[in-house]
């Protein structure tokens, strides 16, 4: 009896290692399968060999490699809820609440992303990054005081962080303080002349100082750089319109509507096809009141 016993038991022993070994197997090959899938761009068929491996074995590198499938596929608020599992696995670990960060910003969460920050700065406050997360989160918020001391942390850690100074001279503008805007600006036209975010600061610097003239070559370089600019074109015609160069703000409008036919309705007022076209009428007629 107790060697029927024994052998009865050791073939459940034998059935449950090699349940196990199956399970292990099935888990490296959905895994290897759902890696592959994010690396070659299927993202549909990552997220579902993915999910079914954490189904048999929760694999912290398995659960990370689904939360970047998630976001690339548009599919953010999973991806949060993910990367805060593997927060929860992980409370020390920096990078995950970055990337939370990062999830959050694109979902235009910025209460959620200003936590992130806060946790992933009290286990390291040297990082410049999330001070410049932060600084978004802030921006997000409307707290531009907050989110002008994070930038200003940013580059004290990171001198050379020239999305910190690009962020905080557009902040500076935005308040009104032209004088500091200017002075981040200048610092990346150093060594950025020809970048179009830094021209495009340049531009809106001159145009809110009254130096139309400057804005507009200011803006033309930023078309020069690139020539699909839309918010250059609008800019300069905007400009154009004010110093009464009707028929340069109308072939800037005209530039504005080729590009994105669907911008007509973000323009309206005088500076609009139909305002621009009533001014030009008015000015001819003004000339020529008799209309011949």
């Amino acid at each position: 009896m107790g060697f029927l016993s024994s052998l009865f038991g050791g073939n459940k022993e034998a059935s449950e290692e090699k349940r196990l070994e199956d399970e292990a197997k099935s888990f490296d090959r959905l895994k290897y399968d759902g890696v592959k899938a994010v690396r070659t761009g299927q993202y549909v068929i990552a997220i579902k060999c993915l999910k079914a491996a954490l189904e048999i074995n929760d694999d912290l590198e398995t659960r990370d490699y689904l939360a970047q499938a998630l976001v690339r596929n548009g599919e953010l608020l999973p991806a949060y809820e993910q990367l805060q599992k593997l927060a929860e696995a992980q409370p020390d670990n920096q990078a995950i609440f970055e990337q939370m960060a990062n999830v959050a910003y694109m979902m235009e969460d910025y209460v959620a992303m200003s936590h992130a920050c806060e946790k992933a700065i009290l286990i390291d406050n040297t990082n410049p990054r999330v001070h410049y997360l932060y600084a978004k989160a802030c921006i997000g918020q409307e707290d531009m005081i907050n989110a002008i001391a994070m930038l200003t942390k940013a580059i004290a850690l990171k001198p050379d962080f020239a999305d910190a100074y690009l962020l905080r001279g557009q902040t500076l503008l935005g308040m009104g303080d032209r004088k500091g805007a200017r002075e981040d600006m200048e610092h990346l036209l150093a060594d950025y002349p020809e970048q179009e975010d830094v021209l495009m600061l340049k531009a809106r610097i001159e145009k809110a100082e009254g130096k139309a003239d400057e804005a507009i070559v200011t803006y033309t370089k930023v078309t020069d750089v690139n020539p699909f600019a839309i918010e250059a074109f609008k800019e300069r015609g905007q400009v154009k319109y004010d110093k009464g160069d009707m028929a340069g703000a109308k072939e800037d409008l005209q530039k504005v509507l080729e590009i994105d036919p669907d911008r007509a309705a973000d323009i309206s007022g005088e500076y609009s096809a139909e305002g621009i076209e009533h001014k030009v009428r008015k000015a001819y007629s003004n000339i020529n009141p008799l209309g011949l």
